[in-house]
């Protein structure tokens, strides 16, 4: 149904380039071009929010406290309780987009998030049993590190994409600006989502994992002495010496002299961001493990993914909070 609107400002016709001045402006809305609907919605906001300048202050000063109160908040909450910070910023992470994505009907990134959960929960489970089967942490650091990887690549590609499409290169493939922006976000989004969601199921598992195995405890003595070919990670046996170039899988030796499987150790490590010997606890110096300059950016792609952290768990949290403060006081 066509809808006609008469757009008026403080008691004068304002037709943003739409119509002449002179008699009222009515036009169809049903004919005009998405610019011109969005000059419309730009007047209409205009005419409504007219002479609220000092309720608008008021409001900015609200969201600036309640930032500033809720950092504060959230840094003394991880620095005393850090496990219950993790737990419930782990379900923030995986809640919050979902309600927003089921409001807006975004089916696509719904049925990837099924089966990320699907697989995700499979595996967790797998690693929260006792006793550990002996396949499980590798099973553990296979899918985190798969997703990892999809995810990194996932992010890089959606980057390019939205770089090409801001120098113009989109239009060499006669790709709407709009279209490409709107694939190589999409694709920014979905890299940088599951990679957060990923490493934060990966830390958990990691935990429940080592603590079975009995080589490692998150305070205090490890429950179990270690051999010298045994892995404190996933706790088997250790086949290939640290000088011998193995054929499935190289060992590694840490500067605390404990020697791990070369897979096991980078998962603990990256994936599971435990940057500590399993056993000693002794800091895991990372530019000795990747001396190869192509693997460097993972490291801090990974310090990238923990910063979102607090961007996809807790912004969309503290919004909501300062919007129940601004309905209270009445602003709206």
């Amino acid at each position: 149904m066509a809808g006609v609107f008469e757009v008026e400002v403080d008691g004068v016709e304002h037709d943003h380039g739409l119509e002449h001045h002179g008699e009222p402006h009515q036009f169809d809305v049903s004919k005009l071009s998405p610019e011109e609907k969005w000059r419309v919605e730009h007047a209409k906001m205009h005419a409504k929010h007219k002479g609220h300048e000092a309720m608008h202050a008021e409001m900015v000063l609200i969201l600036i406290v309640t930032l500033v109160v809720a950092q504060l908040v959230l840094v003394q909450w991880k620095q005393r309780h850090p496990k219950s910070y993790n737990l419930v910023t782990l379900f923030q992470m995986w809640v919050v987009p979902l309600y927003f994505t089921t409001k807006l009907h975004w089916w696509r990134f719904l049925t990837t998030w099924f089966i990320f959960s699907v697989i995700t929960a499979y595996v967790s489970y797998r690693a929260t049993r006792k006793p550990l089967a002996c396949t499980t942490p590798r099973l553990v650091y296979k899918w985190f590190l798969l997703l990892y990887k999809i995810s990194y690549a996932t992010g890089i590609v959606g980057y390019s994409v939205v770089m090409f499409t801001l120098f113009g290169i989109n239009l060499i493939f006669r790709i709407k600006p709009e279209d490409a922006m709107d694939f190589g976000v999409s694709l920014l989004f979905y890299g940088l989502y599951y990679g957060v969601l990923g490493r934060d199921f990966a830390e958990m598992c990691a935990d429940f994992m080592a603590s079975t195995v009995g080589y490692y405890s998150a305070s205090g003595m490890p429950t179990k002495h270690l051999s010298d070919n045994i892995c404190a990670v996933c706790g088997q046996p250790i086949l290939v010496d640290v000088s011998e170039e193995g054929i499935i899988e190289n060992t590694y030796r840490l500067s605390c002299n404990h020697v791990f499987h070369e897979f096991c150790i980078r998962g603990w490590c990256i994936v599971g961001k435990k940057q500590m010997c399993p056993y000693c606890k002794e800091k895991v110096d990372l530019k000795r493990m990747f001396s190869n300059p192509w693997e460097r950016p993972h490291v801090m792609y990974g310090q990238l993914l923990d910063w979102l952290r607090y961007l996809v768990a807790w912004q969309p949290v503290i919004i909501g909070f300062v919007q129940g403060i601004n309905y209270i006081l009445g602003l709206e």
